[in-house]
């Protein structure tokens, strides 16, 4: 590089990594129109593989001349490429009968990528080019996933995007009544949580079957929040979509994946209070998992009773409604009861913090540890924000999906903390734990 003009050699270094992202995305749409197109003859498809780079590469030039040529040049540019593509396009859907639009728009799209790599974000570029490809290439699959959609699951995931999308952004982010606890959008937000909550757990259903389905269901909706899990779970039984004991086993699956979340948590927002909490923790979580084992083998051999109905409805609103209620009426009653024991009665705080969300809980105490908490103070209240949550989710289970599914779970939460509180203890009398 030239150490007394070093910008020249720099702008042009920066020009030919722009051309080679339109150049490169050209290549990558000609592989995949090349293949899909590999047994045509020599000569009767408008554009394949080298066709496309050229495209990518026009359009970077394109975007190179801008300055030079002005916008009316860079139009005049674009509209010749544009009509002298739509033009063999056009001889092409002549002889294969074909009246598709998709591979022309492809190559319109191509030209605007490198024309915009030359002058934007090449990782705006880069992430667009490869979305492209990624649609042309999966045509097979959506159209035999759009082959199999139903009305009700198009409406399902109309009905979220819309309250997710629309909704949501004009609701006030405040408390709206005299007590200071009920937020209109915090409650949607539960509202939506509980109807992805439906939604996911009907695909997972439908994809894996019954009952791998509501376990990987009920696993991966744990990481946002089990509680909302185990209310979908006790809807499911009640619509007779689910045996009980398979939702228990669910849930407590879903419980072992909370406990296991604020275990690293724990570690990394307060890890003074890790070594007194993590024995229990890990127990419970090894118990929720033990008894969704036994409860899935429970199922398996039952040879009558309990049959779950094909799936119906995949979005029930007026199920979701009522549950997204429930949980924000346990909301509220967390937090007036946590405002009126304060500070003064910090374990008080975390039991009522429990009935809401332990994540909260386990957030306010790493807060307190980081300004001089004690470290057994925090473990104290966070694991009494886990046993509190993790009773609460049984009674809302029992409200949802009736006695038996949450008789089923309660009995794993409580053996659960049962051992949870065995092991805490013990370790507590053990001198070589380092319990700070």
């Amino acid at each position: 590089m030239n150490a007394e003009s070093p910008m020249p050699d720099e702008a042009l270094i920066d020009l030919l990594q722009r051309l080679s992202m339109g150049l490169g995305l050209g290549f990558l749409v000609g592989v995949e129109r090349g293949y899909r197109h590999r047994d045509a003859a020599e000569g009767t498809r408008a554009a394949g593989l080298r066709t496309h780079a050229v495209i990518g590469l026009l359009g970077g030039i394109a975007g190179a001349l801008l300055p030079a040529i002005g916008q009316i040049g860079f139009a005049a540019l674009t509209l010749a490429f544009a009509f002298a593509l739509i033009a063999f396009k056009l001889r092409e859907s002549a002889v294969d009968n074909d009246i598709s639009v998709t591979g022309t728009l492809a190559a319109l799209l191509l030209y605007a990528l490198g024309a915009y790599a030359m002058l934007g974000d090449l990782r705006v570029v880069a992430a667009a080019g490869v979305t492209l490809v990624a649609l042309l290439a999966m045509k097979e699959a959506l159209h035999t996933w759009l082959d199999k959609l139903t009305p009700q699951e198009l409406r399902s995931s109309l009905l979220i995007l819309a309250a997710t999308a629309i909704v949501l952004p004009i609701l006030p982010n405040r408390a709206v009544d005299p007590w200071g606890v009920i937020n209109p959008r915090e409650l949607w937000v539960l509202t939506i949580f509980v109807a992805g909550a439906s939604f996911a757990g009907y695909v997972a259903v439908r994809l894996l079957g019954p009952n791998v389905g509501v376990l990987a269901g009920a696993a991966a909706g744990a990481l946002v929040s089990s509680t909302v899990v185990t209310a979908e779970l006790g809807r499911r039984v009640r619509a007779a979509q689910t045996t009980a004991a398979t939702a228990a086993a669910g849930a407590a699956l879903a419980g072992a994946v909370s406990v296991t979340r604020i275990a690293l948590f724990v570690a990394v927002a307060a890890n003074a209070a890790l070594p007194q909490v993590a024995p229990a923790l890990a127990a419970g979580a090894l118990v929720f998992v033990v008894c969704a084992w036994t409860l899935v083998r429970l199922d398996a051999g039952q040879t009558s009773g309990e049959s779950p109905t094909a799936l119906h409805n995949p979005l029930d609103v007026a199920s979701v409604v009522r549950f997204a209620m429930l949980l924000g009426a346990v909301t509220a009653i967390g937090r007036l009861t946590a405002g009126a024991f304060g500070e003064a009665g910090f374990l008080a705080f975390a039991a009522a913090g429990g009935l809401v969300d332990v994540d909260t809980v386990a957030m306010a105490v790493a807060s307190l540890v980081r300004g001089g908490l004690a470290a057994g103070t925090a473990a104290h209240a966070i694991l009494i924000a886990v046993l509190v949550n993790t009773l609460a989710k049984g009674l809302i289970g029992g409200i949802a999906g009736g006695w038996r599914f949450g008789g089923l779970y309660l009995a794993a939460a409580a053996a659960a903390a049962v051992v949870g509180a065995s092991v805490w203890r013990l370790s507590a009398t053990i001198p070589w734990l380092p319990l700070g």
